[in-house]
């Protein structure tokens, strides 16, 4: 059995390489090619989660389950939030060939599935960004969403200012434009043409008032039925697409509380990205439409991304 440890992930998993290959995930996953599960989420206390991902690539394909622990509290201490492995099995003898490092794959291939949403929903000249957050997934997140829109500038937001700052210097070297820490979320969207949210807040930060007519949303941070970054305004004004439209309708915490409040029903969540890359459904419908793509997170992505590794030797 061959292992892929963290090193080999972040060597060998680029944006290149992840971005078309998570694209052609989702479209397969839309088109009910792949086989997967909600996942299971295990409660661990105030510290963290556990969560269990089966699936499989298609019939007859790899399959296999991505077992993650995520601990937000790691991020103070230095340490990844989520740890755990992706498990890939042989498609033809069912026997497990492959396991590689979950925490690495899932900082870059959410990324890259945001970065494949952005192409798809946001307006072409969309060239300002503002991050809500300044971890680990801030950081890939900046890095993906340059590979598919010519940014021109990001604004960066987070609870602890000195951290903001010291983000906002480090991706302004990395990627060679200017990147700035704003003192509000109002402040760092205010003329965002691309606005990501990666934080753990656990009550809304971001108000729809302040997103202006146009603009893409990425909401990542919150990936169960609990914690949500936004309010019901950003959710009933936007066109909503998810990744997963029966994982959103089960576990997004954003939809689920406006739709619990009776200000939208099911069908405000229109349908998939993956629906929209196939060319199935309208993305953006106009320049001045707000478009909200909901990541979960799936595990289509995660052992297509793994099997791509293991495939490359």
């Amino acid at each position: 059995m061959r292992i892929i440890d963290r090193d080999e992930v972040a060597r060998k998993l680029t944006y290149e390489l992840c971005i078309p290959l998570v694209r052609e995930a989702m479209i397969a996953f839309s088109k009910g090619v792949t086989r997967q599960h909600l996942r299971s989420i295990l409660p661990l206390g105030p510290k963290g989660v556990f969560g269990i991902m089966p699936g499989a690539l298609g019939e007859g394909a790899m399959f296999g389950a991505k077992l993650i622990s995520v601990y937000p509290g790691n991020f103070a201490k230095g340490v990844q939030s989520h740890q755990g492995v992706v498990v890939l099995f042989d498609g033809e003898t069912g026997a497990p060939v492959c396991v590689a490092h979950a925490g690495e794959i899932t900082a870059i291939r959410t990324a890259a599935a945001s970065a494949v949403a952005t192409d798809a929903l946001a307006r072409p000249e969309a060239a300002a960004m503002a991050i809500l957050g300044y971890g680990e997934q801030a950081t890939t997140h900046a890095r993906a969403i340059a590979k598919v829109r010519r940014l021109s500038k990001i604004a960066v937001w987070g609870r602890d200012a000195g951290r903001a700052t010291a983000f906002a210097a480090r991706m302004g070297a990395e990627l060679g434009l200017p990147v700035a820490a704003a003192d509000s979320v109002e402040a760092a969207v205010a003329d965002a043409d691309i606005i990501t949210a990666v934080t753990n807040a656990r009550e809304p930060i971001l108000r729809g008032a302040w997103v202006a007519p146009g603009a893409h949303v990425n909401l990542v941070g919150s990936s169960g039925p609990g914690p949500t970054e936004v309010d019901h305004d950003l959710v009933v004004r936007s066109r909503f697409i998810a990744d997963s439209r029966e994982g959103v309708l089960a576990q997004g915490a954003e939809f689920l509380y406006a739709k619990a409040a009776g200000l939208v029903g099911d069908d405000h969540v229109v349908g998939e990205i993956g629906q929209v890359l196939a060319g199935d459904l309208p993305g953006r419908q106009s320049a001045d439409q707000i478009t909200v793509y909901k990541s979960l997170g799936h595990v289509v992505q995660d052992l297509a991304a793994a099997k791509a590794l293991y495939e490359a030797g």
